[in-house]
């Protein structure tokens, strides 16, 4: 009976930390791939820390920054919003905090059937301003929306909130590489696009209505962290998943390649004139969709490789021009110095170094 009961712990230890259980990825805001913690002002559909991106409808009105933390146990990074100016919201405007679920992440929830799912979605804030803020969960159509309401109760407090929300029965959910879930925190949200807390609404909604607008008072900041959304009617403990595994998740929306010294290997290739080479880079994790574009550091980062093993010339160029499921392909370009047909190397002139692909996120 004794040996029956410890087996029975194991099994519940084990249905209790394997799997994904938290569908946010990067909601302890420890990824910053594009930024590495710069402050940014963000124009629509940008992101700050990884799979956090911002809608904002009127530009230069916030700032958003990855930042460390040591003022909450178990937490080390968040990202903060900052007000730029006093700014009244007009009614069409979406000042919000986004991260957009892939659907074959949220494809055992069920929703839009009759088995749809109850979620508990949890987080920590903390704000100069105090009073009810607002958020949602959208489908892709966005003719279905949970508008979301909470409390902040004390000003440059960390609270932890909690909302559970009873599974969608109606409406069309992907359970695709296409949008599943969208989760947006309002931080100014005018009437067109808010609605009435608690309740699944046929719209697109952003926030709740009334809730507090972070871009309404000037230099207000709003600081978020460990953003889960689970299974199940309570919040448990957040889904602290290893660095590795967290940076791997943001990977498969934004293929990243870096190198953190000088001189140092990049990728091989292979030139096809004395000016010009191929260069492959094997993906550290299979995109979503191929990308279609990238962005890089500057040319004097990078250097090609001559048939002796030193500099071929001045590097000049680095431009995409495909990309599969498997690997991206570059156009590398210099002054002088190649050998059409022979193998060569992107090494990196400056620390840190860094190629991205863009095109993968949803």
């Amino acid at each position: 009976m004794g040996k029956a009961a410890s087996l029975a712990n194991i099994g519940s230890i084990a249905d209790s930390s394997l799997g994904f259980r938290n569908r946010i990825i990067n909601g302890a805001m420890v990824i910053d791939q594009r930024n590495a913690g710069a402050s940014v002002t963000p124009i629509s559909g940008q992101f700050v820390a990884d799979r956090f991106y911002y809608t904002v409808s009127q530009a230069s009105k916030l700032t958003a920054q990855q930042s460390s933390i040591t003022s909450l146990a178990g937490f080390i990074n968040m990202l903060r919003t900052t007000s730029s100016s006093a700014y009244s919201v007009l009614s069409t405007d979406i000042f919000a905090l986004r991260q957009t679920i892939e659907g074959l992440n949220v494809a055992d929830l069920s929703w839009g059937t009759a088995n749809a799912a109850t979620v508990t979605l949890s987080f920590w804030v903390r704000s100069t301003l105090t009073g009810t803020f607002g958020g949602s969960l959208r489908n892709s159509a966005a003719d279905r929306s949970y508008p979301f309401s909470y409390t902040i109760s004390a000003a440059n407090t960390w609270e932890q909130k909690s909302i559970t929300v009873v599974g969608d029965t109606s409406g069309t959910w992907l359970t695709t590489n296409g949008v599943g879930i969208l989760l947006s925190f309002g931080l100014g949200v005018g009437s067109t696009n808010s609605g009435t807390a608690g309740a699944w609404a046929a719209g697109s909604f952003v926030s709740a209505t009334g809730a507090t607008s972070v871009v309404g008072t000037n230099g207000a900041t709003f600081d978020i962290t460990g953003v889960q959304l689970e299974k199940g009617s309570t919040a448990t403990s957040f889904d602290y998943r290893p660095y590795t595994t967290e940076l791997q998740l943001c990977q498969r929306y934004l293929p990243a390649w870096n190198t953190s010294a000088a001189n140092g290997p990049f990728a091989m290739g292979q030139a096809y004139s004395t000016i010009a080479a191929n260069i492959i880079l094997p993906y550290q994790v299979q995109p979503r969709v191929p990308p279609t574009g990238i962005t890089s550091t500057a040319a004097s980062s990078f250097y090609l490789v001559n048939n002796s093993g030193g500099v071929a010339g001045t590097y000049n160029a680095t431009s995409f021009y495909f990309a599969s499921l498997n690997a991206l392909w570059l156009t590398c370009g210099t002054s002088s110095g190649l050998v059409a047909g022979n193998a060569t190397l992107l090494g990196t002139n400056t620390a840190p170094a860094q190629i991205l692909a863009t095109g993968c996120e949803l």
